[in-house]
């Protein structure tokens, strides 16, 4: 009997004392949190009842200890600051180890919840830095005497030891670093307090100065999580046209920690702030009818009595009903007005970061023109429509926004060239209806008259800063007016008394380009001429008589005589031959004078000889001819 008691005795003894280990399974909130204060410098003393160390304000010695975020002053072979990679940052506990092991920290925990597992932790660190080279030395090994701390948890009347575990050697180092530690334990049935105690258990000298914070007690339990039929999830996602619905929840527990397992199912509308379903108490839960956005999760506990708060209990991750929002229709960058000759530019929206957009032809359904763009290119005018969508998102669209390019027509414009009559008006017309049009005469009307030569411009427009330019020139027509008819031969040349381009009739019916009219009988004859805008005909009668250039008086029938033709046509006329001296050769009344070349019936030699044709009414008129023998 006495044997059994022992061998029970020492099992017991070494479970107490077993590795420290953190908690596997879920956390709830921490019932008590020594973080020493988040100031700057030195904190508040700590109570004799938790510490037999004496409290000073700057790096403690042997035996001392301090509250403070600011280490490494006065000795200089510790590290000279704290990192920020503990959970509250800040002040730490600061012990310089004593020569003699033992209880450096001594803290009752209230709060507890009975029969029920916890997890203690706390950030341990050594202070000595082991590049001061202080503490190097052949019975200093490792860089100075490595701390080891024990933790002890007791009952409240502090005579029975409910768990214990001692850290491994924390060692210096050449940079700060925090190590977190932790050891987990369980309450008895009505009991809801322990005592923490933590020994010193390293050997006293050079080295073994630690620091210490963010000390937690917090319940450990079951690793929970949600899941439905389709499996554990985080979250699932459900289209606004599906709503309202029901779901069946299950609780999933890794049973790491829990012998047996209470719940409570608890619902948020923020993922934050949650509160009991009543009656949601079994391992599975069917919901409510879902309209809006959800969240749920399940409280875990060892015993019933523990579900009421967050510190006695775990629970799970929250698990999200999301309703989907069906993206807004985007929003316009305005409809887009160009001209016809204008490249087309972008139609634009604007929608969140985390939506794009599709392009369609018609406002629902229709076909897809562009997509995962908020920018379309169209190549035509017309209404297009931009449809806002996530990526992954499988629920009805939302309403479509129409955006609108308009392009402005413009005439297909053509120059004129035209001309004006001295001292006439003509119209000058845009030529094109349905716009509006801006004169370079300041007129607005589709056209205007005008009675001057120059430059005329009309701005035809179909929209404002949209419009297509028409040049008018109107050159002025020189006036058509005869200087002069002149007979050569049976040949007739009118002459005109302007440079221009004109036409010419010896009938005033049938106009020509060229001023020469060819093979004319003699006669009287009035000369027309007119320019091409027919502004007005000048006219001149004449008298046109074929006189010969030569005559060879040899019996042949063939210009043997000089005789005029057409002269019959005058009432009166006269010729006279006369030589190059100016001797009167021949004369007599024009209709029935010819000449044979002789005078007095003796041959005339040959040469040149002039003549004088005097006709009613008309200028005289002179020339030469030759004889020919």
């Amino acid at each position: 009997m006495r044997l059994f008691f022992v061998i029970f005795f020492l099992l017991g003894f070494s479970n107490l004392y077993s590795q420290l280990g953190f908690c596997t399974g879920s956390k709830g909130d921490p019932i008590f949190h020594e973080d020493f204060g988040n100031g700057r410098g030195t904190g508040n003393e700590l109570g004799a009842a938790i510490t037999s160390y004496r409290f000073v304000k700057q790096d403690p010695y042997d035996g001392e200890y301090t509250i403070s975020d600011n280490i490494g002053n006065q000795i200089t072979s510790w590290h000279d600051y704290l990192p920020n990679t503990t959970i509250s940052g800040g002040r730490a506990l600061i012990v310089n180890a004593d020569y003699t092991p033992g209880r450096f920290y001594r803290k009752e925990i209230s709060g507890l919840c009975e029969n029920n597992t916890y997890e203690f932790s706390a950030f341990l660190m050594n202070v000595y830095d082991r590049g001061s080279n202080i503490c190097e030395g052949d019975d200093l090994p490792n860089g100075g005497i490595p701390n080891r701390v024990r933790f002890e948890i007791w009952d409240e009347t502090n005579s029975f030891l409910i768990k214990g575990g001692d850290t491994p050697e924390i060692t210096s180092t050449y940079s700060p670093e925090w190590e977190q530690f932790a050891l987990t334990f369980k309450t008895e049935p009505g009991q809801e307090k322990v005592i923490l105690k933590m020994f010193n258990i390293g050997e006293g000298g050079c080295g073994n100065d630690l620091a210490i914070d963010d000390i937690i007690f917090r319940s450990c339990g079951d690793l929970a999580r949600v899941a439905t039929d389709e499996g554990i999830n985080e979250k699932i996602e459900v289209c606004p046209s599906d709503t309202p619905f029901s779901l069946k929840l299950q609780a999933e527990s890794d049973q790491s920690v829990y012998s047996k397992q209470f719940y409570q199912w608890q619902i948020s509308r923020n993922g934050q702030d949650w509160g009991d379903i009543p009656g949601a108490n079994n391992e599975n839960y069917q919901t409510s009818l879902i309209k809006e956005s959800v969240f749920y999760r399940v409280k875990l506990a060892e015993d019933k009595i523990n579900l009421t708060g967050s510190s006695c209990s775990v629970a799970s991750q929250a698990f999200q009903v999301k309703i989907l929002q069906i993206p807004a229709p985007p929003v316009s960058g305005g409809n887009v007005v160009v001209c016809e000759n204008e490249s087309a530019p972008a139609l634009r929206v604007n929608v969140p970061s985390d939506e794009s957009v599709n392009w369609y032809d018609s406002e629902t359904g229709g076909r897809l023109l562009a997509e995962g763009t908020k920018i379309y290119f169209p190549i035509s005018s017309g209404i297009y429509y931009a449809e806002a969508y996530k990526t992954g998102f499988n629920c009805t669209p939302g309403k479509r926004t129409a955006v609108e390019l308009k392009i402005n027509r413009l005439p297909d414009i053509r120059d004129e060239e035209l001309k004006i009559c001295p001292g006439a008006q003509i119209e000058l017309k845009a030529g094109f209806a349905g716009f509006d049009y801006r004169w370079s005469t300041g007129s607005t009307a589709e056209s205007i008259i005008i009675d001057s030569p120059g430059e005329y411009e009309v701005d035809i427009i179909s929209a404002p800063d949209c419009y297509a330019t028409k040049v008018f020139k109107v050159e002025k027509i020189e006036e058509a007016e005869i200087s002069g008819v002149e007979s050569e031969g049976e040949n007739v040349q009118i002459y005109s008394e302007y440079p221009g381009e004109f036409s010419y009739s010896l009938d005033g019916v049938n106009y020509q380009d060229d001023p020469v009219f060819m093979a004319v009988e003699g006669g009287i004859y009035t000369a027309y001429i007119k320019n091409s805008e027919d502004c007005k005909i000048d006219t001149l009668e004449f008298a046109h008589i074929v006189v010969p250039v030569m005559i060879s008086p040899n019996n042949d029938g063939y210009n043997d005589y000089f005789r005029l033709k057409g002269v019959s046509f005058f009432e009166s006329s006269e010729i006279r031959i006369f030589d190059r001296y100016g001797k009167l050769m021949a004369a007599g009344p024009g209709e029935d004078f010819k000449w044979d070349g002789t005078l007095n019936g003796k041959d005339l030699p040959a040469g040149d000889y002039w003549y004088q044709i005097s006709i009613a009414g008309f200028k005289p008129r002179t020339g030469n001819f030759s004889l020919l023998r």
